[in-house]
């Protein structure tokens, strides 16, 4: 599991700067998306880290979305460029992404590990196939992509989520394995907080609601 426990009660500028690209790329305000993207290689995201996120998009927000982001990115990365700024590519993942079973097998490990548990219901039962393409498509295909640690695309995954209005279901799911990776509850209060500076009050709202509900979800809370 690539997840590390929290090192601090606060998210680096790195780990702040992944949830505006991201609420922006779901929601797809790519006007604002564009300066986010530029503070966040500023803050020390890479080009393959800007790529992950956006790639991740699709599987919250559809690949329209995810498309038009990463057509942002490479014009960021022009402009930078033409202004003499050399951003750091940074790793590809470390292993070939595994194919047919042993996609569905690698997939079903790290929902069970993010989640903390099997994850199973009545709407899996009643639609098998998004049972199968969460586990192959998303905790597969873009969860084995190690280059990304699983911090970064929960905290990315939650930035996208809070802009979503209707999705409170899975961002409560999402706040709830960010923990499991091992975020501090005071570290996704301050997620909420960037969300409120930086994206909307909306989302902002969505997340710290969510993060009551864990919360107080716990054991002897």
């Amino acid at each position: 599991m690539n997840a590390a426990p929290a090192a601090s009660e606060t998210l680096s500028l790195r780990q702040q700067s992944v949830v505006p690209v991201a609420a922006f790329a779901a929601s797809g305000d790519i006007a604002r998306l564009n300066t986010a993207l530029g503070q966040g290689l500023d803050a020390g995201l890479t080009v393959n880290d800007a790529k992950e996120i956006l790639v991740q998009v699709y599987a919250y927000a559809g690949f329209p979305r995810s498309l038009n982001a990463l057509g942002e990115l490479m014009k960021v990365l022009e402009a930078r460029r033409q202004r003499g700024i050399q951003d750091k590519e940074g790793p590809l993942p470390s292993r070939p992404i595994p194919k047919g079973d042993a996609l569905l097998s690698a997939g079903t490990f790290n929902q069970t590990k993010l989640a903390g548990a099997p994850v199973k219901g009545a709407l899996f039962d009643f639609a098998p196939a998004i049972d199968e393409y969460l586990k192959t498509h998303l905790f597969g295909d873009v969860f084995e992509r190690d280059n990304l640690d699983w911090q970064s695309r929960e905290l990315a995954t939650v930035g996208m989520l809070s802009v979503l209005a209707g999705a409170e279901s899975q961002l409560q799911s999402h706040m709830r394995i960010a923990m499991n990776v091992g975020l501090a509850p005071a570290q996704l209060e301050q997620l909420a907080q960037v969300l409120a500076d930086r994206v909307d009050a909306a989302p902002a709202r969505r997340a710290r609601e969510a993060l009551a509900r864990q919360l107080a979800a716990r054991p002897g809370s």
